[in-house]
């Protein structure tokens, strides 16, 4: 590590610290969504007034609900059938995880970019997510690809300060180096500050940890699995992983990864 990743990272752990450090909110709109989807009662037509209040949004459900890995016989054209063919709790936590989507918008080129690279590698490996915990497990298929979604939230303070900080921004081999440092524990602080479900939380701080072992699958494995199949060249062999053997599939069984992959596409 060179002597400016030194000072950054130093510099961003003080300031987490002492809590000096500006982290993004949650856009109101995913707030009322989470608001709504508290209410076990809420049906799919009242739903539909609270995500249809934002129209790019509602647009955006749309089209995720006519991907490939998710379309039936007939196109949806409408939010109403949208939410119906999803159920309410995955329309809710879709919702939720395309609104945060708004956030990773940034005024320079340069961490534009950047934003953009991170949140389109969230995007396949929440849709791995999704197939991976449909397929395998029985774990909620809609809580792992809001993982999916969020697992590198943390890079967004670290890009914020970059913007801020021509040094760092000008040394794309540093900023990358301290953004695998910072993140997992600045994605942790967000996720606990927005609320997110406690199997949630952690999954920043947790999903870089290759050797992590647990008793049962969990959403931290199923999206440290989707990481390791979106990866262009892993360093590890999936059956290496201690995620890989939580699944307990039966013995000689591979991963359809050519399958899981077209997950990718359901956001596209």
């Amino acid at each position: 590590m060179n002597k400016l990743a030194e000072m950054v990272q130093a510099q961003l752990l003080v300031a987490i610290e002492n809590d000096d450090l500006v982290l993004p909110t949650l856009p109101e709109v995913a707030l009322s969504i989470r608001e709504a989807a508290e209410d076990s009662e809420i049906s799919v037509a009242d739903l539909s007034k609270v995500i249809g209040r934002d129209a790019a949004l509602s647009a955006r459900l749309i089209k995720v609900v006519n991907s490939p890995l998710l379309r039936g016989y007939v196109e949806v054209t409408d939010l109403h059938t949208a939410i119906t063919r999803l159920g309410v709790n995955y329309s809710c936590n879709l919702a939720i995880g395309l609104v945060i989507e708004q956030i990773f918008h940034t005024r320079s080129p340069a961490v534009e970019q950047t934003l953009r690279q991170i949140w389109a590698h969230s995007l396949e490996v929440a849709g791995v997510s999704y197939e991976l915990t449909r397929r395998y497990t029985s774990l909620k298929p809609d809580q792992a690809t809001l993982g999916g979604l969020v697992h590198q939230i943390g890079a967004l303070p670290v890009l914020i300060y970059a913007e801020e900080h021509n040094e760092l921004l000008s040394d794309p081999v540093c900023l990358h180096f301290v953004i695998e440092r910072i993140q997992p524990v600045l994605g942790d602080k967000i996720l606990s500050a927005w609320e997110f479900p406690e199997q949630l939380v952690m999954l920043p701080g947790k999903v870089k940890d290759l050797e992590r072992r647990t008793e049962k699958v969990d959403y931290i494995d199923i999206v440290q699995i989707a990481s390791h199949l979106c990866q262009r060249m892993p360093q590890q062999t999936l059956i290496d992983l201690p995620a890989y053997r939580h699944l307990k599939l039966p013995h000689g069984t591979q991963l359809d990864a050519v399958n899981l992959l077209a997950g990718r596409d359901m956001f596209r």
